[in-house]
């Protein structure tokens, strides 16, 4: 087969888990940020200036280096559980459409274990549609569901922020077309 006739049995999407740009950002605000706090906390404690650019001697332990101290610890072991996520790249996997076995494949990464990587297999005879879900407001949703006989809506679109609408409405309406289903939600 040449590689045109494999484009157009095989699609394959790509999603991106953890590894994206705002947790690396805030792994590293949580990390400098609790790392701060730990030394202004832990220079009240010792009555010594462990950061140059700050007295926190004159700070009394108890409670304000105390609960600075909390504050950093907390800090930094919310980016140590980012930058795991990150390294797991937990989320992260693909989303095959195989029209030559008439297979979909839903492969995502998860934290480590026992059913660290998931699968989801479905064959195309139990695809009901492609549904397109848009709300708006303060916590905005654009998802891409694939829905099933049995009622089941997977969602196929990664967590992130929210793509533009024609976009989205441009990638729901191929996959379907690719598929040979209907699209709902539009």
């Amino acid at each position: 087969m040449d590689s045109n006739n494999i484009n157009n049995l095989l699609k394959r999407d790509i999603i991106t888990g953890s590894r994206r740009f705002s947790n690396y950002f805030w792994m590293f605000v949580l990390f400098f940020g609790g790392l701060g706090f730990l030394l202004v906390g832990i220079s009240s404690y010792f009555q010594k200036n462990f950061l140059f650019f700050i007295n926190s001697t004159e700070l009394a332990f108890l409670p304000q280096g105390l609960v600075m101290t909390f504050y950093g610890v907390v800090a930094i072991s919310l980016s140590i559980y980012i930058g795991l996520t990150i390294f797991w790249d937990v989320g992260g996997g693909y989303n095959e459409f195989d029209k030559k076995n008439e297979l979909i494949r839903i492969v995502r990464r998860g934290f480590p274990g026992k059913n660290r990587n998931i699968l989801l297999v479905y064959a195309f005879k139990n695809i009901k549609s492609i549904k397109l879900n848009i709300q708006d407001g303060i916590n905005p949703k654009r998802i891409i569901y694939l829905c099933t006989k049995d009622q089941r809506e997977i969602p196929l679109t990664p967590v992130e922020q929210p793509r533009s609408l024609e976009t989205l409405e441009t990638e729901a309406s191929e996959l379907a077309r690719f598929l040979n289903i209907n699209l709902e939600g539009l």
